[in-house]
């Protein structure tokens, strides 16, 4: 990620908005420090995008249906002395 000084970026803007459409996101900061993000409408929709829940992502998941052993041996791994 490309990082532009505030006043550099306003001077360029153009610039700066090409480099996010093709390169990703570009960081802005004010004084040193790290303010804003500008990344591309495509990446923004992609970030926005809603996700699906857990179970909603199992259920399309292509290993739904297969069968698991989940059977656990019963006996002891190793003798305690308490």
């Amino acid at each position: 990620m490309r990082s532009w000084q505030l006043q550099e970026a306003k001077a360029r803007f153009s610039e700066v908005v090409k480099a996010a459409q093709q390169e990703g996101p570009q960081e802005i900061s004010v004084r040193g420090e790290p303010t804003a993000v500008l990344v591309s409408r495509a990446e923004f929709d992609r970030l926005r995008r809603p996700r699906p829940s857990l179970v909603e992502f199992l259920r399309t998941s292509p290993l739904a249906g297969v069968e698991l052993d989940l059977a656990r041996d019963p006996t002891p791994a190793r003798a305690v002395r308490l």
